[in-house]
């Protein structure tokens, strides 16, 4: 038999650069270590080799993740799918005095020339932004996950509740840097402060006396309710988790009475001018959070008059089907921070 060399080395060529190119098409990775079929994962839907001896737990174990949005945040819910923009309004008054301009507005008798009041009515409108994700999975791949008892249609959902969560715990934090929107502890609109040095030269408060910290905590309440005209003293304290877990485990004294976090809660500001303890919480967005990669605390008020977060809860479309597919779309809209009365709020970095 004739063999053209010439073909037979771009043959074997050929072949030798098809088998050292990478696999263009990857789904995924196991992580069980068994061998798959075709090399590629077909135990996402939950199908694995079970041995006669082993004792497979049937627990689903989900990611670890932590949100907290829900907790620091009022929703503003009078929104719907078909609006693209939320918007706001701030008024603001101007008044004269009678016969001096900057005093009160006395009247005579007899007067005909009254002060009036002069309204301005400014709108702020911000992006709804839609949020939107598929789930499909095929009608083979749902039998067999009834057959084994761990549907794979929920376990999506669930999954992307999880998604919904933490990308709304994203968005009311820290806002979305590609968009260019801001959360509630990195607004431009809040100015921060540092804290100053304690007695060790240190403005860290593992390195501060429980008095040092108090003061800290009432400068930026203090600051707070000065900038609100000395109206509304925070509430609400945050703070990133190694500070927190800090005066949560370091007593005020030697005597052990009590924990720094609650002397702080008892002899705040705020606890003095609203009447209830300062509610304060850990807040892993503060991490690295102020000047300098510095950690931060937020301080502010909790109530719908002077921020809120406007949000469309989920909807989805029919269940369709494709193929061997089954297909539907989950969709809302997140919006941004409404800060109606950013002097209510104060930064302070450096802790």
């Amino acid at each position: 038999m004739f063999h053209d060399r010439n073909f037979l080395g771009g043959t074997a060529l050929a072949t030798a650069a098809l088998l050292a190119a990478p696999s263009i098409v990857r789904r995924a990775r196991t992580r069980d270590g068994m061998m798959t079929y075709d090399q590629a994962t077909i135990d996402s839907a939950g199908a694995f080799l079970v041995g006669e001896l082993e004792r497979l737990d049937p627990t689903l174990n989900e990611p670890l993740v932590a949100y907290t949005w829900s907790r620091d945040i009022d929703l503003r819910e009078d929104v719907s799918i078909a609006d693209e923009v939320a918007s706001f309004t701030n008024s603001t008054f101007a008044a004269v005095g009678g016969i001096q301009p900057n005093g009160k507005a006395w009247a005579g008798k007899d007067a005909n020339a009254i002060a009036s009041l002069a309204l301005d009515i400014g709108k702020t409108p911000q992006p709804l932004n839609l949020w939107a994700m598929e789930l499909s999975w095929t009608i083979p791949e749902l039998e067999s996950a009834i057959r084994l008892g761990r549907p794979i249609d929920s376990q999506k959902l669930e999954g992307l509740n999880l998604k919904l969560q933490m990308d709304t715990d994203e968005q009311v934090y820290i806002g979305d840097a590609l968009l260019g929107i801001p959360g509630l502890v990195n607004s431009s609109l809040i100015t921060a402060t540092n804290v100053v040095n304690g007695a060790s030269s240190s403005p860290l408060w593992a390195q501060k006396t429980p008095a040092e910290i108090l003061k800290d905590v009432n400068t930026l309440l203090n600051a707070a309710w000065a900038a609100s005209g000395w109206k509304v003293a925070p509430t609400e304290l945050r703070l990133p988790p190694v500070q927190f877990g800090y005066i949560v485990s370091q007593t005020v004294s030697s005597a052990g009475n009590i924990s720094i976090l609650e002397f702080l809660r008892q002899n705040s500001l705020s606890n003095s001018i609203n009447g209830r303890p300062l509610n304060i919480q850990p807040l892993k967005w503060l991490v690295g959070r102020g000047a300098s990669n510095t950690d931060r605390m937020v301080a502010y008020t909790k109530d719908r008059k002077y921020v809120q977060f406007p949000m469309v809860p989920l909807q989805r479309t029919p269940l369709e089907y494709r193929s061997l597919y089954q297909l539907t779309t989950y969709f809302g809209r997140l919006g941004q921070i409404e800060f109606r009365y950013p002097e209510t709020l104060g930064y302070a970095d450096g802790i």
